[in-house]
């Protein structure tokens, strides 16, 4: 038979059993580990999701007003430890974990730690552009700070040396990984930066987040960024990134790239030299050419500016001044030849012995006056004619008209 005392209702029940929650100090406050699934973030603010092992689920939720407790976005898989209370939903009956903050597990919380720290460097300006140094393009020494076993330096060494045998590289062996690590790479910076060497490589080969963590280290990344020498950081694969690759002035996605960013092939440095030998020669037959080029120039205009050239240029001018006059007089004296020639043969038509010598004759009066005609004389009267061999003395003894019948 039933008893009625023993008869709840169900939200009796779910009160009680709440009530059992409450009054247990465990559940008061207790952290708990497992892997985020059916992640939620509701459009309330609020994150709801399940926390499961590989032995079973409790359902999570934690209220927006606890956000503040959580310093990254949730996804499926993470593994995190999540701090709060347990307690008892009365309408559903159901009990559920009540977040008030939440982190990363194992890798997850190196991550956020590594996350933290980034975003710390790089609002001090650690990872800043203007603080970067230029990696030398040739270098005498090279400087590496590395195990002075494995993978990793027997790489750098041996390209190191292909590219150019001539670059001296000096190695401080430090530890790369554990609780000795960070002093150690940081006194390794610092003394080969003493040592004065022309470039730097920081790093070591692949590992685990874990065994990278030295590199993720404030007082390291501190010590990079305060070396005068530029750093390459090269730690790890080419997927690895760690907190010095910010802070270093270049970096190389592995110790091998690393020794090929430091060091130059000797080849094409040979083959730089002798770029600029033939570009420099082409320079000076050039200069050369061109200096030949003004000396001729310059000889001809001393040539022409000297007394010896000018006076040589005036007995020259003088020559031929001397024979175009010579050649003006001539050919006045031709025009004033032949023009007397022509005044001559005028000349000669009006002269009087010419009409002699035709079989002419001459005739004046005592006083000289030329007579021409018959009535400028009488008879009795003396006259001279001129012939072309003498003068005849004559007188007039009679005068008659021609006859023109």
């Amino acid at each position: 038979m039933i008893d009625i005392r023993n008869i709840y209702t169900v939200g009796q029940l779910n009160s009680y059993i709440k009530n059992m929650f409450t009054q247990d100090y465990l559940l008061r406050s207790l952290y708990v580990k497992g892997e985020v699934s059916n992640c939620k973030y509701h459009s309330s603010g609020h994150i709801y999701f399940t926390l499961k092992d590989a032995k079973g689920t409790i359902g999570c939720v934690m209220f927006a007003g606890s956000r503040g407790g959580l310093s990254f976005r949730m996804s499926e898989g993470q593994q995190v430890i999540v701090g709060g209370t347990v307690d008892v939903y009365e309408r559903d009956g159901k009990y559920q974990l009540y977040a008030k903050e939440i982190s990363l597990a194992g890798n997850g919380l190196l991550y956020e730690r590594y996350e933290q720290l980034k975003r710390e460097l790089r609002e001090s300006g650690m990872f800043a552009q203007e603080y970067k140094q230029p990696i030398p393009r040739y270098i005498r020494t090279l400087g590496v700070v590395t195990a002075d076993t494995g993978a990793a330096v027997r790489d750098i060494i041996q390209i190191a040396g292909r590219r150019n045998p001539y670059v001296q590289i000096i190695l401080y062996p430090t530890i790369v990984q554990g609780e000795a690590a960070v002093p150690s790479i940081v006194k390794g910076i610092r003394t080969l930066e003493a040592v004065g060497v022309d470039v730097m490589i920081v790093g070591r080969g692949g590992g685990s987040i874990e065994d990278l963590w030295a590199f993720n280290e404030r007082a390291v990344a501190q010590a990079v960024f305060d070396c005068s020498v530029p750093v390459i950081s090269a730690v790890g694969h080419e997927t690895d990134t760690t907190i010095i690759d910010y802070v270093a002035d270049l970096r190389a996605p592995t110790p091998s790239a690393a020794a090929e960013l430091a060091v130059t092939d000797v080849r094409e440095i040979l083959g730089t030299v002798s770029a600029y030998r033939e570009a420099l020669w082409r320079q000076m037959q050039d200069i050369i050419e061109a200096k030949q080029s003004q000396l001729r120039h310059l000889s001809l205009r001393m040539r022409i500016v000297s007394p010896g050239y000018r006076l040589s240029q005036k007995k020259m001018d003088v020559i031929s001044a001397e024979n175009r006059l010579r050649e003006g007089m001539q050919r006045l004296l031709e025009k004033r030849r032949h023009t007397l020639e022509i005044y001559v043969e005028r000349m000669r038509g009006l002269s009087p012995l010419d009409r002699l010598c035709s079989g002419y004759s001459y005739v004046e009066d005592a006083e000289g006056n030329n007579v021409r005609s018959v009535r400028q004389i009488q008879e009795g009267q003396a006259l001279c004619i001129m012939v072309s061999d003498g003068v005849i003395d004559a007188r007039v003894t009679g005068c008659r008209a021609p006859d023109l019948s």
